[in-house]
């Protein structure tokens, strides 16, 4: 499944004349540890967290939560956002159907017309973001402008206030 999600990947940034550079590394899922393999800051991490939001009884949505690698999402404010009555983490499997990958492995980006994405401005004010590329063992480098032209992400506040980290 992940592979050719992969591959679409490269095919669209490609097409979009997107900036990007391909970093392997050890087979690492968890945003800390595979920031470490990268070389970069964790703020700049692209966190990937599919939501589940209710609307009421009868209307489930999903949302692609796209934050700061060192920040912590707010499930409210999604809730908030969506006008919602209910919101939790999608269940993984759920998750990983709507992703097209597995869990930390999941892109910034949609492929599927149920999952919105919602990106933190705080993620954008990087010059690059990093994310896996569907893949635990490849990692994407890409230029924060054209990630934001061709993902098209809602921008909303959606982390929680949290306290400076001491590095």
């Amino acid at each position: 499944m992940s592979g050719e999600l992969y591959e679409r990947l490269i095919k669209d940034l490609d097409a979009a004349g997107a900036r990007y550079r391909l970093i392997d590394h050890s087979p690492e899922g968890r945003t800390e540890l595979v920031s470490a393999l990268r070389g970069h800051d964790v703020a700049h991490a692209a966190k990937c967290l599919v939501v589940m939001v209710k609307i009421g009884k009868k209307v489930t949505r999903y949302v692609l939560a796209v934050v700061p690698g060192d920040a912590r999402l707010d499930l409210q404010a999604v809730k908030a956002l969506l006008e919602g009555t209910y919101a939790s983490f999608a269940g993984r499997e759920r998750a990983e159907e709507l992703a097209g990958s597995l869990s930390g492995t999941v892109l910034p980006f949609s492929y599927h017309p149920s999952l919105e994405v919602i990106a933190d401005p705080a993620l954008l004010k990087v010059p690059e973001l990093f994310f896996n590329a569907a893949r635990l063992d490849r990692s994407i480098a890409l230029a924060t402008d054209d990630y934001i032209r061709i993902a098209g992400p809602r921008v909303a506040s959606i982390t929680s206030p949290t306290p400076t980290a001491i590095h």
